[in-house]
């Protein structure tokens, strides 16, 4: 695949990762709108465990071949604790902590709190894959997530800056999924996609039952096999679970790290829009302004280095053998 098919496979999963929050608070409210025994029944428990269970079955189509003794003779035993730290990051923590932050804070700061990845994603593939720094991406980054900061503080009802457990969760959550995007990046290049996938999302999946069991009790999945759950988080599971993920991790193993970098930058502008069309959100002219220093970030880490490079060699002083070039040609000598 080229590099170009990579990079619009990582903008698909972008965007589709940045409508999740606003299915995710829709469908929650249809589940309000629609209670058993006084109870929501689409809680977000139950969203990520059938989302997720969809997902696997789908996989388990598509991917199901891949799994022969050959293809697994290829794995090592750090190819195998990378992918179960990955799918405990990706598939259990991050959604977890998303989830948790949807209920404690609005979509449009859960969105906007996750400008902090492209710098993430930066640093640590420096530090753990020891790839080059981009400094044009990472100022890009730096720019967007200074535009996001003010809409994340402000809490929408009062003139005061606050940052709510909300947005620490959120926060936390995109540590975990930086963290499992190092990881993946690190094992992609040689682990078959089909086990990759299948492995991380049955895995991650156990993982969040059993700390849902734990945390809450089997009570909280009572009304897992209700009608309505499965009518509509079958949609959440195929579109978000399935698509979105399926995009992301082929676009990690066909892009570069800039280019991931400057394509999550992008999150808060479709998140605010999807937020804004689908939930019903108000757009405040806070959110204008910070949205308008994000798309600024972009810009910079898209094109800074073309514009100066381009700057350099238009007003560039010439060399000293081109100067004698000149020279030669005009056959001037300055008497």
């Amino acid at each position: 695949m080229t590099h170009v098919g990579g990079l619009l496979l990582v903008w698909g999963a972008v965007l589709t990762y940045a409508a999740s929050n606003s299915i995710v608070a829709i469908l929650t409210d249809i589940g309000k709108e629609n209670p058993i025994r006084g109870e929501n029944p689409i809680s977000f428990c139950n969203i990520l465990f059938v989302g997720n269970l969809v997902a696997l079955v789908v996989l388990l189509g598509i991917f199901g071949r891949a799994w022969t003794r050959k293809n697994l003779a290829t794995l090592r035993w750090s190819d195998y604790i990378a992918l179960t730290l990955s799918a405990a990051l990706a598939s259990a923590v991050a959604p977890g902590l998303y989830f948790y932050a949807l209920e404690h804070t609005q979509v449009t700061n859960v969105v906007l709190v996750g400008r902090v990845e492209p710098v993430m994603i930066l640093a640590f593939s420096a530090l753990f894959l020891h790839e080059r720094l981009d400094r044009w991406a990472l100022a890009g980054a730096l720019i967007a997530l200074a535009g996001a900061a003010p809409v994340v503080l402000h809490n929408g009802q009062a003139a005061a800056l606050s940052l709510g457990i909300g947005e620490v969760a959120a926060l936390g959550a995109s540590l975990a999924f930086t963290l499992s995007t190092i990881l993946s990046r690190s094992r992609l290049q040689h682990v078959p996609l089909g086990i990759f996938m299948i492995y991380r999302t049955a895995l991650g999946t156990a993982f969040f039952v059993m700390a849902g069991l734990y945390i809450f009790g089997i009570d909280h999945f009572q009304h897992l096999f209700a009608p309505i759950v499965w009518q509509y988080v079958a949609i959440y599971g195929l579109v978000i679970a399935l698509g979105g993920t399926l995009l992301w991790n082929l676009g990690l193993k066909h892009s570069r790290t800039g280019d991931i970098s400057l394509a999550t930058s992008f999150t808060p502008i479709a998140g605010v829009f999807f937020a804004i069309v689908i939930v019903g959100e108000p757009l405040t002219p806070v959110l204008i302004a910070g949205g308008v220093v994000v798309l600024i970030g972009i810009l910079v880490g898209q094109f800074g280095e073309r514009i100066v490079h381009r700057a350099r060699a238009r007003f560039a002083v010439p060399s000293d053998t081109e100067a004698l070039a000149y020279e030669g040609n005009c056959n001037f000598k300055g008497l």
